[in-house]
């Protein structure tokens, strides 16, 4: 999240869309450069003495006519029915920002999932963010569609489409389309759906949710796809709690239809819970492809393209459970000892050793948040590394069940060791 400061340019469009908002003269000042996603750019800065942000379109990287439009739009719903989403003062089509934008208010509070799951200022926030998220999406999944103009209505197992272009494949991936194709439930798209509702999508304070952010997937599908975009056990960060790390999906549910969502079918939500976690599994690949085609050189997509063992995993374990249980009790993988000897010291492992911890202790503490991010993700590839230069490996042949368990147990050994041991989600028949 490299801080900059931006060409005077934009300085002067803000202040002239902002006077009819905000009333002339409009003094801009503090513009710095939040992140630098691949999709979106997010902006901070101060106009007559507010806090507001500004979220664009990179130059040169428009996207589709009329998305932001549609995120200013779904938020704007929010705000009227009282959900918690940030006040947007205005969108423009790029005349006067340059690219495709919009302007909202700074809400307060934290974004980084690990701090609200971890820190003690959120010990109090953590309690009451199950119901907090329940209450939104069932307050979301009541707007009327009709008040976003030109929402769209996408297949959800359009994504296969795209995962027949990679050149990588996945057994686990290929069963569980045929799986989706198979138990596919009745055909429901009667609400707005946020598409991306999950721990770092969420602004949290220390007394709850302040708002809910990143609505460029806002779309028109079925209210299971949200509940169970937010269980994915890829937005825990390590808790062991099935909804973000927060509680459990029977909390989720009866907060959701206490609120005055409608009746959820679990039968349905075990469905999406494996829909989601497999288009999030082939997500990862094209993450990873967009790295290794050179498109974009980053050690965070690189990162993430390691993560397709967890939903691998996830889904057998969704899928065939019993057979991720008989993958946890079979013997690991034996462990090469360190060659010393024949290139002599520091060893291979030790120097990675020596880079993870120069990462770790010396560039992670940068006061520049974007440098400090990056350096904890090279850290962590470096330990991947590592645990795969000490691995055995075993050819293991066949689709059955049993065989992709222990495919993506042995994955990850290398790419994550701790997924292995945290809960299964599971959606229980209810009473």
């Amino acid at each position: 999240m490299a801080r900059q400061s931006e060409p005077p340019s934009v300085s002067d469009g803000l202040a002239t869309a902002l006077a009819p908002v905000l009333g002339a003269p409009v003094e801009i000042s503090e513009l710095r450069k939040l992140t630098g996603g691949a999709s979106r750019e997010t902006w901070s800065f101060a106009a007559n003495g507010q806090r507001l942000i500004l979220r664009r379109d990179p130059a040169g990287r428009p996207s589709a006519p009329g998305v932001m439009r549609r995120e200013a739009d779904v938020m704007r719903a929010c705000t009227r029915a009282g959900l918690r989403a940030p006040e947007v003062l205005l969108d423009d089509d790029g005349t006067l920002l340059g690219t495709s934008g919009l302007v909202m208010r700074a809400v307060p509070g934290e974004t980084i999932a690990r701090r609200i799951l971890r820190d003690d200022e959120y010990a109090v926030a953590r309690k009451v963010l199950v119901r907090d998220l329940a209450e939104f999406l069932a307050g979301l999944h009541t707007i009327d569609p009709a008040e976003v103009p030109g929402v769209e209505t996408p297949d959800p197992m359009a994504i296969w489409e795209k995962y027949q272009r990679l050149s990588q494949r996945s057994a686990t991936f290929a069963r569980a389309h045929d799986w989706l194709l198979e138990h596919r439930p009745a055909h429901v798209a009667d609400a707005l759906i946020h598409g991306d509702l999950r721990m770092g999508n969420v602004i949290v304070g220390p007394d709850g949710l302040h708002a809910v952010i990143d609505w460029e997937l806002i779309h028109r599908g079925d209210p299971h796809e949200d509940l169970a975009w937010l269980c994915l056990k890829a937005w825990r960060f390590g808790e062991p709690h099935e909804v973000g790390g927060l509680g459990s999906i029977d909390e989720l549910i009866d907060a959701y239809e206490h609120a005055g969502g409608r009746a959820v079918d679990r039968t349905s939500l075990h469905w999406w819970l494996v829909n989601k976690t497999f288009t999030w599994g082939v997500g990862c690949m094209l993450q990873a492809d967009i790295h290794l085609s050179g498109r974009v050189r980053s050690v965070d997509l690189a990162a993430v393209g390691r993560r397709v063992a967890e939903q691998e995993w996830d889904l057998v374990e969704l899928l065939a459970p019993e057979a991720c249980a008989a993958a946890r009790e079979a013997p690991p993988t034996t462990q090469l000892a360190d060659d010393a000897t024949r290139y002599g010291r520091p060893t291979a492992r030790e120097l990675l050793d020596t880079v993870e911890e120069f990462l770790r202790d010396r560039v992670a503490t940068s006061d520049d948040r974007g440098l400090t991010y990056e350096a904890r993700v090279a850290a962590n590839v470096l330990a991947i590394v590592e645990r795969e230069l000490a691995q055995e490996h075993v050819h293991r042949d066949g689709d059955d069940w049993s065989t992709l368990a222990l495919v993506a147990r042995d994955r990850l050994a290398v790419a994550s060791p701790q997924h292995v041991s945290l809960p299964p989600t599971v959606v229980e028949p209810h009473d």
